[in-house]
């Protein structure tokens, strides 16, 4: 009776090592898993933008510098401002690993991106980039034409 206890009991401590083991062994961030989880609740339109190409796909761009240099373009459009303002033909937005570049496609034009539209082509440009660095072309957003921007690390 005895041996037949102490194995029932390294049975049981066996599988429940096994059942454990798994999620004890997966690396993935606490921070890694609240992004994941922004980035589906939020609606995405493939088609806000044109010719996304991955550049550095290992770039380690903070999640957060990138909301900040996303709001940190044409000067600063955070808060209640909802448009980029001072019709610039080009600009950029940085904070920490961040670092936004955005150029009006067309010449003579000049950015007047909506927020809503340049976070939507950030968001779509980030659903083919889930990671690293990156350039797009967001559809619109300039008094005549297309608006071309690209995120690097810094």
């Amino acid at each position: 009776m005895f041996p037949t206890n102490i194995l029932a009991l390294v049975l049981a401590v066996s599988s429940a090592c096994v059942t454990a083991a798994p999620f004890a062994s997966v690396g993935i961030s606490h921070e890694h898993l609240e992004v994941l989880q922004m980035r589906a609740s939020t609606s995405v339109n493939p088609n806000a933008v044109l010719d996304t190409k991955c550049i550095d796909t290992s770039a380690n761009i903070v999640f957060h510098d990138a909301n900040v240099a996303l709001l940190g373009i044409c000067g600063g459009i955070a808060g209640a401002i909802t448009k980029c303002g001072g019709a610039p033909s080009s600009t950029t937005g940085s904070s920490g690993t961040a670092l936004f570049k955005l150029n009006a496609v067309d010449s003579g034009a000049t950015i007047n991106v909506s927020k809503g539209r340049w976070e939507g082509c950030v968001r779509a440009a980030r659903a083919v980039c889930p990671t690293g660095t990156f350039s797009s072309t967001c559809v619109g957003g300039a008094t005549t034409g297309n608006v071309a921007f690209s995120l690097s690390a810094q």
